[in-house]
């Protein structure tokens, strides 16, 4: 069962690849969303900059700060509007600590500090310059300030009440210039000083590109996400992934139903306990098929497996599938069963009909010219004289081989199950019926052929059935009012007479006719007696590659039977010299056997042939006639079973070969 998961898993493994790689090919061409937060002056430049990107992004302007700012964009990231924000100084800090999309800064470098500078001068010169800074102070600035022979001062700001108190000492210092963000700048013209905008336009637009790439890919991965998660959510395996802390990050209802997690409480706690020992023992390696295993979870037996997510050659998780061990099962079970070789391959040609007795030439020359047409065929002859391999012969010597051969042993299902069988049956047709219904075997060998074996033990009204089938070639389903044409040829099988059968009313004469078009009957093992040796020896090579029999015992085999190939009746015929033979190679294969001390135990066959050698002379050569019988003896036989040598041979005990002899003589 395992095997049929690994391949299962291993497609499906390959699946989800493939899945990602479009995902990524092919990203939500909308337009994503930037949201322009600012208080001051900042909006002016943000403003000035939007109208050049609007074809890569969606602007969406907030003149509001901290708290309230969150407040406000809330709302758009609920509606799935904005993808980005884009602040600066300490607004932008707290934006990124209280939202959860990302949020871009404008960045402030060297040259917008210097620019600011070189305009304070040249404007206010000789005035003293407050530098207001977020986060930290420059010292290179401190150095370069008594270079430059400029009056500068510096204070660092992390929150707006810190930008008051920053342009209120700086003030108090005697600096006429402030150079800092919109809010020092505005708080200085508050206070009757000058002020220099410390953000450039170069600055804005660089921080509006950043913005558009990142929420280009934000929203690359958003898609991937939700077009991951509902193609999880509709899998009958149950799926979770964790990140490389063992953090959940995603699972999916089949997950949650099968480790029959509650509903109602935090899933996180449930899953880590039921799938932990997964998570520690996972391999580093991505290999999705090497640790499956069935598991007892919440008193289901499942077959789990833990997968390492791999980054850049670096573990970042893991995903863990479950699976149903029943449904692992029924699908074994519905692969064994449809593709079991014998129900639509035919393996053998008439070429495997082993002998060239005239009696087989017969059976060989009839099939092939049955073959030629689409005529129904009848073989007839005793059990295990091998009637499905002229079937098979037949299909395979027609113009429908490579077509579906399927065989059904009429004898082998209850008489309430062979119609829904051989017909099909609709959904709801009888208790027990197929959900979604099932076609039948003669819908299954459409084009082919179908082979009913021991056709003589079909109950009455499958009979009727049948008759309607040949005659119309249409078949019409169990609880379905219509019918289906089909293109079947059929070839029976029996080993009784059906003749006398419908003479007694057992058998349908109507249906017997039917199928009585082309008639073959094949002759048992006794009657075709100088074919014994070679099909011996074909069936002997059989059982020694099966048994693995040494080549130096195939000829110890035939010589210990050769007294059973003249002598013997073979009431089972073929099969039962097959199973004889396959007797003799596991006892006999071993050359320091003593097998032969326990024939009559092992080999009761010897015990039932006409004037049984003793076993000291069962290697005696069959040429050998019994001294009992004369030439006189072999006359009489045949005077008096009408010229018949076969009929002769069996009434004095001796083979074909020795009456001829002795004819001879």
């Amino acid at each position: 069962m395992f095997h049929v998961f690994r391949e299962t898993f291993q497609k499906r493994f390959h699946f989800w690849r493939f899945i990602v790689s479009t995902l990524a090919s092919n990203p939500n061409q909308g337009r994503p969303g930037i949201a322009l937060v600012s208080i001051s002056q900042l909006s002016t430049l943000c403003e000035t900059v939007a109208p050049r990107y609007t074809e890569h992004a969606k602007f969406f302007s907030v003149r509001a700060g901290y708290g309230a700012a969150v407040t406000a964009l809330q709302a758009y990231v609920d509606a799935g509007k904005v993808d980005v924000v884009l602040a600066a100084g300490s607004n932008g800090a707290y934006l990124r600590d209280n939202l959860s999309v990302p949020v871009v800064m404008v960045k402030v470098n060297g040259f917008d500090v210097l620019s600011a500078i070189t305009h304070a001068i040249t404007m206010w010169p000789g005035a003293p310059i407050g530098l207001v800074l977020h986060e930290t102070v420059s010292k290179e600035l401190t150095d370069l300030s008594a270079w430059l022979n400029v009056a500068l001062k510096q204070r660092a700001y992390r929150s707006i009440d810190e930008v008051r108190v920053a342009v209120r000492t700086l003030a108090a210092e005697g600096c006429g210039v402030i150079i800092g963000p919109g809010m020092a700048c505005d708080l200085a013209l508050q206070a009757g000083l000058h002020s220099v905008f410390l953000y450039s336009l170069g600055a804005v637009e660089e921080a509006f590109e950043r913005s558009i790439e990142l929420a280009r890919m934000s929203r690359q991965k958003e898609s991937k996400r939700v077009r991951l998660n509902t193609i999880v959510a509709h899998l009958r395996d149950g799926v979770a992934a964790f990140d490389q802390a063992g953090q959940l990050e995603v699972v999916n209802p089949a997950m949650v139903d099968l480790l029959g997690l509650d509903h109602a409480h935090d899933l996180a706690p449930q899953l880590t306990r039921a799938v932990g020992p997964l998570l520690r023992e996972a391999p580093d390696n991505a290999d999705p098929s090497g640790d499956e295993r069935i598991e007892q979870i919440g008193g289901r037996s499942l077959i789990v497996n833990c997968v390492p997510i791999v980054e850049h050659g670096l573990r970042s998780g893991a995903v863990v599938t479950v699976q149903d061990a029943l449904v692992a099962q029924r699908i074994d079970r519905s692969l064994r069963t449809s593709q079991r070789p014998k129900h639509l391959v035919a393996r053998h040609g008439l070429a495997d009909l082993t002998g060239a007795s005239p009696a087989l030439e017969r059976v060989r020359r009839l099939a092939r010219a049955g073959a030629a047409h689409d005529a129904t065929v009848l073989l007839t002859g005793e059990s295990g004289t091998g009637k499905e391999l002229v079937a098979q012969g037949i299909h395979n010597a027609s113009r429908r081989r490579g077509n579906p051969f399927v065989a059904f042993n009429c004898a082998a299902l209850p008489e309430g199950l062979i119609e829904s069988e051989l017909f099909g049956h609709e959904e709801g047709a009888f208790t027990g019926a197929r959900r979604g219904g099932k076609p039948g075997l003669f819908e299954i060998a459409h084009t082919g052929t179908i082979f009913l074996d021991e056709v003589g033990e079909m109950p009455a009204a499958t009979q009727s059935r049948l008759l309607r089938v040949l005659q119309e070639r249409e078949v019409m389903k169990l609880g379905s009012g219509r019918a289906t044409p089909i293109d079947v040829r059929v070839i029976a099988a029996t080993h009784r007479d059906l003749r006398a059968m419908a003479e007694q009313g057992a058998f349908r004469a109507d249906l017997y006719f039917r199928l009585n078009l082309l008639q073959i009957e094949l002759p048992p093992l006794r009657e075709r007696r100088g074919d014994i040796p070679d099909l011996a020896r074909h069936l002997l090579a059989r059982s020694a590659a099966k048994y693995e029999l040494p080549a130096t015992a195939t000829e110890r085999v035939l010589e210990f039977l050769t007294p059973l190939f003249e002598q013997y009746a073979w009431p089972g015929n073929v099969r039962e010299l097959d199973n004889l033979v396959a007797r003799a190679a596991i006892y006999l294969g071993d050359a320091t056997s003593d097998a032969w001390l326990d024939l009559r135990d092992v080999f009761p066959e010897f015990g039932r042939i006409q004037a049984a050698p003793a076993p000291a002379t069962l290697h005696k050569p069959i040429d050998s006639p019994p001294t009992t019988v004369t030439r006189d003896d072999v006359l009489r036989a045949l005077e008096e079973h009408g010229g018949k040598r076969a009929a002769a041979s069996r009434a004095l005990g001796i083979g074909r070969t020795t009456l001829w002899r002795l004819m001879k003589e």
